[in-house]
């Protein structure tokens, strides 16, 4: 592929050349796409079917359940019908396709992470003007607003990655990662690229930067709580977000602190899979365990 500037097809990594290994890795994704699956749609069903969940908290977190499904759908199946079918293939289309979705889905990810922020902070802060601050109007443009952000940043990322010229279609990597389809640019970075990434970085930091300022400000009221069971009552719904991000956080950042290889490598695929596709996985689970209203409801659904 060297001194081409065009691709018509990428190859993914390659787990395997045992067919034994290969079929194991196919049940192993195939076991951890369908617990994902399964517990994000117990997440949507219970807030969707039942009034008691009906509340600004809840309904991000049915929004934060559908991104999570979107990560997942993105690229584990391309992943599992190529380890099924002994092939690394992926079109050049479907790869540009499976980056904008990602990143999309990422960015939502991480804004309504912050807007969640900013739901405790006026739930714990200034409760008598929760519900006129955040009103089902105010939080219906809030969510369209997330998911046009996480659009936006997807195909800004998109379109960068994709103007240079690849020298190479080997993706060392089981799904179109951009760290990795960047390192096969004839030319390195361009400054469209270096301008949106710059953005993007801003943008995370931000998001980020807000997130502390947030709780910050909530530890402090929630430090004002006079009764014990006033403060755990508060504390018990900022934990699972807190936890949430900060292992969104961690996962992104043994990532992508760590530079990606040029050869194959198991760490880099150990990484991915950390920050790609555990979080998705453990978000309903953590929210679940420290919330007796969900716990409460999944338990009648799973009894009808």
């Amino acid at each position: 592929m060297d001194n081409q500037t065009t691709v018509p097809y990428f190859l993914l990594l390659e787990f395997s050349k045992n067919r034994h290994l290969q079929l194991l890795y196919f049940l192993l994704f195939f076991v951890l796409y369908l617990a994902t699956v399964t517990t994000n749609l117990l997440i949507i069903s219970a807030v969707a079917f039942d009034h008691r969940l009906h509340s600004p908290m809840y309904f991000f977190l049915m929004n934060l359940a559908l991104q999570d499904l979107g990560i997942v759908s993105v690229i584990i199946p391309k992943s599992m019908i190529n380890s099924l079918m002994d092939t690394r293939h992926i079109s050049y289309f479907g790869c540009v396709a499976q980056v904008f979705l990602f990143l999309s889905f990422e960015a939502s990810d991480v804004s309504l992470l912050t807007v969640m922020a900013y739901d405790r902070y006026v739930a714990i802060c200034h409760p008598l003007h929760y519900e006129m601050v955040m009103n089902w109007k105010a939080c219906t443009e809030i969510i369209i607003l997330v998911w046009l952000a996480g659009l936006l940043n997807g195909m800004l990322q998109t379109t960068g990655t994709f103007s240079v010229p690849f020298c190479s279609n080997v993706v060392n990597q089981f799904f179109c990662d951009v760290p990795q389809l960047l390192k096969l640019s004839c030319s390195g970075f361009s400054l469209v690229e270096v301008g949106i990434l710059g953005a993007s970085f801003i943008a995370g930091l931000g998001c980020f930067t807000f997130i502390i300022v947030s709780y910050a400000v909530i530890f402090k009221a929630v430090l004002r709580i006079p009764s014990e069971q006033g403060k755990q009552k508060a504390l018990s719904t900022c934990i699972p977000h807190l936890i949430v991000v900060s292992m969104l956080v961690l996962s992104g950042c043994f990532a992508y602190v760590r530079s990606p290889s040029n050869t194959k490598s198991y760490l880099d695929f150990g990484l991915t899979v950390l920050y790609s596709l555990l979080p998705p996985l453990l978000n309903p689970i953590i929210y679940s365990m420290r919330n007796n209203n969900i716990k409460f409801v999944l338990s009648q659904l799973w009894r009808f």
